[in-house]
């Protein structure tokens, strides 16, 4: 090993092209999951915003950092959410179901 990879790998060089590496061939992994399945973006963005509906009833998440996606498994095929929570939103306590004593 040369003198010039040591210095890049000190100093992370390695370990930026590596990650980006990855973050390429997982996109295209899937993208061809996504074919495979034949599931539309129109279909993957519906998903996308009913997931924000449903879970933002109960919490404050930030969408725009939201991630959905298919990835193949060997037993088949997982939906993949990153959904980051902001905070918790309190529910109302329902009074009608709490018995009187």
């Amino acid at each position: 090993m040369g003198i010039m990879n040591v210095l890049a790998k000190f100093f992370g060089k390695d370990t930026e092209s590596e990650a980006s590496k990855t973050i390429a061939k997982e996109r295209l992994r899937l993208v061809l999951v996504h074919d495979r399945m034949d599931i539309s973006e129109n279909t993957m963005d519906n998903l996308r915003e009913d997931l924000i509906a449903v879970i933002g009833r109960y919490m404050e998440i930030d969408k725009d950092a939201l991630e959905v996606s298919l990835t193949r498994e060997e037993e088949g095929v997982a939906l993949v959410a990153n959904i980051p929570v902001l905070n918790l939103k309190r529910q109302p306590i329902d009074k009608s179901v709490i018995p009187d004593n």
